[in-house]
């Protein structure tokens, strides 16, 4: 069987793997990808050397870096729930103005007009 590998330099001999399975896909696990993004990540290190040297692509190792640096997922859905708009009644002379507002929001604005005073 002849087979063509399309590279620039001529006698070039070139790693070739065969992956099994329905997929052809490898399978890692959390721990490898770890390893291997804990690898990229060394010094002086290249993300494509480290790539092409565990059969992975830049991109899978960028991605495996940025799951890495985020909080898991049931740690995302523990936050605790936004709290619900507060009622606040302003009186000036003789008018009174009644609303809901986000006490954050209420914060920003009270501190805006002491400062503008």
């Amino acid at each position: 069987m002849d087979v063509h590998l399309d590279v620039p330099t001529a006698g070039y001999a070139g790693r070739l793997e065969i992956l099994e399975g329905p997929t052809g896909r490898r399978v890692r696990s959390e721990a490898d990808r770890a390893r291997i993004a804990a690898e990229s990540l060394m010094p002086g290190v290249q993300v494509a050397v480290v790539a092409r040297k565990h059969g992975a692509t830049r991109w899978q190792i960028y991605d495996w870096r940025r799951r890495l640096e985020e909080p898991s997922a049931p740690q995302r859905t523990m936050r605790p729930p936004k709290p619900a708009p507060a009622k606040v009644e302003i009186v000036i002379d003789d008018m009174v103005i009644r609303t809901a507002v986000d006490l954050e929001h209420l914060a920003q604005v009270i501190r805006a007009v002491r400062a503008s005073r």
